[in-house]
């Protein structure tokens, strides 16, 4: 009796033993002070348990939207790690831009990097592998290979069923305002190219970018092209409309003269995937909305 009662035991031990391991792994939570990794974490329903600066996620990035249930860690250069620390994470995720603050964050939990945009890679190929690569850590292998498949098949139907040729589309420049006067305007390595590469559409800009993909120029240099459509990415500064309904230089740009301006929503310039196909629906619809309009 008391062997049965013995091996009882051990079993339902190793039961809960089981379950416990089980439980761990379920409950795993990931942390990141990036954003790229954060939409991406979010779009392929991995648990997050916090994400740095949030409130400049939702004015730049949007989507995916971050659950109530997740912490703010505070600013994304320096996290709060007091509040980290109140609920420590399976691991920190960062991205190289962060990685001078490995040594603080692994007091906490394990840090892991991960590198997008990088130089001399195909930004396109860079983003899937990310994808993958925060699929297999999280055990979420066939959520990120069906966003893969999402984006692929998104950007074949967007392109298939655009109702202009490449050649009835004028170039694109691409830019976002730093202030009234300046812009980072994109091009080869920013995912607002990659998109257009994927759409068959013409990027106006044929000058050199940074590692990130952007010039940083005078509005001025915009004057270059005077055949291009200006697509503006949200948000703009404070006080920047304001100041280019007074600006003479603006207003004398050919594209603002001719009203060849396209105005999209917020999306994150230095994303992956989500970003990806956030863009190519904005655009598509900004686009196919200008053209109704100039007809």
């Amino acid at each position: 009796m008391r062997h049965t009662n013995l091996f009882s035991l051990l079993a339902r031990c190793g039961l809960f033993a089981v379950c416990m391991l089980h439980l761990s792994t379920a409950q795993a939570q990931w942390a990141t002070v990036d954003w790229t990794i954060a939409e991406t974490l979010l779009a392929i329903d991995a648990p997050v348990s916090s994400v740095a600066q949030q409130s400049d996620y939702r004015a730049w990035v949007g989507e995916p939207r971050i659950p109530d249930n997740v912490s703010d860690m505070g600013l994304r250069t320096q996290p709060n790690l007091e509040l980290l620390a109140q609920v420590p994470p399976e691991q920190t995720l960062i991205s190289p831009m962060f990685a001078g603050l490995t040594p603080r964050l692994e007091k906490i939990a394990p840090v892991t990097l991960f590198s997008l945009y990088s130089p001399g890679t195909d930004t396109w190929q860079e983003m899937q592998t990310l994808t993958r690569q925060l699929g297999e850590l999280t055990e979420r292998q066939p959520q990120a290979e069906q966003l893969i498949e999402e984006t692929q098949a998104l950007m074949a139907t967007l392109r298939e069923s655009r109702p202009l040729s490449q050649s009835e589309i004028a170039p694109l420049l691409m830019v976002q305002f730093m202030d009234a006067r300046h812009v980072r305007v994109f091009g080869e390595n920013s995912l607002y190219n990659a998109v257009l590469e994927q759409l068959d559409l013409p990027n106006a800009w044929d000058q050199s970018t940074n590692a990130w993909g952007f010039a940083l120029v005078g509005i001025e240099a915009l004057a270059r092209y005077p055949e291009a459509t200006l697509v503006i990415i949200d948000p703009l500064p404070a006080g920047a409309e304001e100041q280019l309904a007074k600006s003479g230089l603006w207003q004398q740009l050919p594209s603002v003269r001719h009203d060849r301006i396209v105005r999209l929503p917020p999306v994150w310039s230095f994303g992956a995937l989500p970003s990806a196909q956030r863009f190519a629906r904005e655009l598509t619809m900004a686009l196919e909305a200008a053209q109704a309009v100039s007809h």
